[in-house]
């Protein structure tokens, strides 16, 4: 951000303007200050239109949920810009690929949710059966997860409720005693950060099959109108604001967006650790603003990274 200055009939006309790239082109935005302004209430004012200046430019650079409303032809080009960029390419992962992909998404997914196994761990439980001393139910959830990783590469099934039920069972089925099941009646869900601020309110118990379902519907509606990134965030995101289940809703949903790509032909991504927070800070813009730019964004740099997962090892 900086201040910028025009005469105006022989005095100075305050703005404060900020330029940023969008389909790659620069623009600018601004806030008026004022005329005339001395240096202490330049400064005064500056700092009330800072938030202001970055709501603007938020909302310039914003794509739509597509759930609430259909995407602009100018939306849509955003997509088609980031998606060049990352120069995506249709999946054609060796067997050893695989291996190396599983790996690090068993590693990662699990450990953003506070699992102890670190990552070579991970390689000696999957390759070795060298279990360390770490919980049980953390070394059953690293099986889990590689095994659901299976599961989406055979399955032909894109989304669907049975589908939901499975990943869930198939990750949690040596750990949790509600592994397979929805929350029942009378079961909420409320996440807290750190400083037990609540951040995101679960859907109630009673409207899960119902808000999922209406979620399969969007999909099979839309599956052949918007690019598999897109579908691929929206459910993803969606679920996690239904949080269908007591636990293990970050680990599903993550394993549904890898399936929903895979469907199209697409290679997975894994959504590192380093990442949490950037991930965590785009299911708050999509939950409150409704802004699918900053999932898209962080699935693209995932993206870019594969390469480097896949020559590791």
């Amino acid at each position: 951000m900086h201040i910028e200055v025009r005469n105006a009939g022989g005095k100075p006309k305050y703005y404060l303007a900020q330029s940023y790239r969008q389909d790659g082109k620069v623009k600018k935005a601004r806030v008026y200050l004022g005329v005339g302004l001395s240096q202490t209430e330049l400064g005064k004012r500056k700092k009330q239109a800072e938030t202001r200046l970055t709501q603007i430019v938020s909302i310039g650079r914003r794509i739509s949920d597509p759930y609430e409303t259909i995407l602009s032809s100018k939306e849509l080009a955003q997509l088609k810009a980031l998606e060049t960029k990352a120069e995506i390419k249709v999946a054609h992962l060796s067997e050893d690929d695989w291996r190396k992909f599983t790996e690090a998404f068993t590693y990662d997914t699990n450990a953003i949710e506070g699992s102890t196994i670190g990552a070579g761990e991970v390689a000696d439980i999957l390759r070795k059966g060298k279990w360390p001393d770490k919980p049980k139910g953390d070394i059953s959830e690293t099986y889990g997860v590689a095994k659901a990783i299976e599961f989406i590469r055979n399955t032909k099934d894109h989304i669907s409720l049975p589908l939901i039920l499975e990943l869930h069972r198939i990750v949690f089925e040596n750990s949790k005693p509600f592994a397979g099941k929805f929350r029942p009646p009378g079961v909420e869900v409320v996440v807290a950060d750190q400083f037990g601020q609540v951040v995101h309110r679960g859907a109630p118990s009673g409207h899960i099959r119902s808000l999922l379902s209406e979620l399969v519907k969007w999909y099979e509606k839309n599956r052949k109108r918007y690019p598999p990134l897109v579908l691929a965030a929206v459910v993803h995101n969606q679920f996690e604001n239904i949080h269908p289940f007591q636990d293990g809703n970050g680990r599903v949903g993550r394993l549904l967006l890898n399936s929903i790509l895979l469907k199209h032909k697409l290679p997975p991504l894994n959504i590192t650790l380093k990442s949490r927070k950037e991930y965590y800070a785009a299911l708050q813009a999509y939950e409150k603003r409704h802004d699918l730019r900053p999932t898209i964004k962080l699935m693209l740099k995932e993206y870019r990274g594969l390469s480097r997962t896949l020559m590791k090892r």
